[in-house]
């Protein structure tokens, strides 16, 4: 569904949110959260699974879609593995609290707080890639860049709500001083916000995903380069997500799941062969996967162990920043910690 705000009131963005993630988002999850907490609890003994399903993203090209296409999962896991795709982390949350995916891989780290802050009973568990943050793309012909960025005020832009490209908008925006509460924001997948952009439905688009992000940079030029988006410290990450009673139940299934996609990780060299499994798999062309995988880095389990998590990783102190600036769209109903969401053990 689309949004939008009239522009040049303060507050509009804000009610945009409210109106949003209340209306599509909100009762959603706040049934559904309690429904599974529900479920949980009365389930009694666990049981271990025999099939798991795994959401990810078309457009996300990663390592680990090598093990997916060979069936290394199913065979290393000893069960079946059900693969769906996603076009934004927020539908990965609905489709967990629905019961319908145990495991999200590769689920923007946003899209994660917001649901750990609606209550959800999700879990972060590892990294799954580092990447630059995602791009917003000004229509050529505007005569906007990062020097004149004001004049974005009073612009419209699509941006995909609670996702990492929404995130990133936020903090570009900030970084060049852009009031965006004067802005009309329309909440669009990646997709759709390259093809409003192409059409001139709006004036910028904040894109994630290869052939999007290509689409985009046809007819638009990011509002920041990769050096002032490094410069101003904005960076992004996804991760690996579970509801908590997939991992309270199948612990050995999930670390198995972890194991194999580090193995993935591990043998990619970014040949031409495994450039293309990928790019078929992700639903790419071979250059436009290589050019986005080049800008991926996927640390492994000892890299996410001593870096990311335990009591000063880098995962809790990023999920806990980047709730504080969803704090600001009133959105934020979590009265404990994220970090108390973010669990390493199976990594060890």
């Amino acid at each position: 569904m689309d949004c939008k705000t009239p522009s040049g009131k303060q507050g509009d963005y804000i009610t945009l949110q409210i109106t949003l993630r209340e209306n599509v988002m909100k009762s959603f999850i706040s049934r559904t959260v309690a429904a599974a907490v529900a479920a949980f609890a009365l389930s009694g003994a666990a049981q271990a699974a025999d099939s798991v399903n795994v959401a990810f993203f078309l457009e996300w090209a990663t390592p680990n879609q090598i093990a997916k296409v060979n069936k290394a999962y199913d065979e290393a896991m000893g069960v079946d593995v059900n693969w769906t795709d996603f076009s934004t982390g927020v539908a990965m949350t609905e489709a967990m609290l629905a019961g319908d995916i145990d495991i999200a891989y590769s689920q923007g780290l946003a899209p994660f707080v917001t649901a750990i802050q609606q209550g959800a009973p999700l879990k972060m568990v590892s990294i799954a890639v580092i990447y630059e943050a995602n791009d917003c793309f000004v229509k050529n012909g505007l005569g906007i860049d990062s020097s004149n960025a004001s004049e974005l005020e009073g612009k419209t832009a699509a941006v995909p709500l609670n996702t990492m490209a929404d995130f990133s908008f936020r903090k570009q925006m900030a970084a060049l001083n852009v009031d965006i509460s004067t802005m009309t924001i329309v909440d669009q997948a990646p997709a759709d916000g390259a093809v409003s952009l192409a059409d001139g439905s709006v004036d910028m688009a904040c894109i994630f995903g290869g052939a999007s992000a290509k689409a985009a940079g046809e007819v638009g030029t990011p509002i920041m380069s990769s050096a002032q988006k490094t410069d101003a410290g904005i960076g992004s990450f996804d991760v690996v997500s579970v509801t908590e009673k997939f991992a309270n139940e199948n612990p050995e299934l999930l670390r198995t799941f972890l194991e194999v996609t580090d193995e993935a990780n591990a043998a990619w060299q970014a040949t031409p062969e495994q450039i293309r499994k990928v790019a078929d798999d992700a639903g790419m062309d071979f250059t436009t996967t290589k050019n986005q995988m080049a800008g991926f880095v996927f640390p492994t389990i000892e890299e996410q162990v001593t870096k990311f998590f335990g009591d000063s990783g880098e995962a809790a102190a990023a999920a806990e920043s980047l709730g504080a600036v969803f704090v600001k769209t009133n959105i934020k109903n979590y009265k404990g910690s994220v970090g108390a969401a973010i669990d390493g053990s199976f990594l060890q």
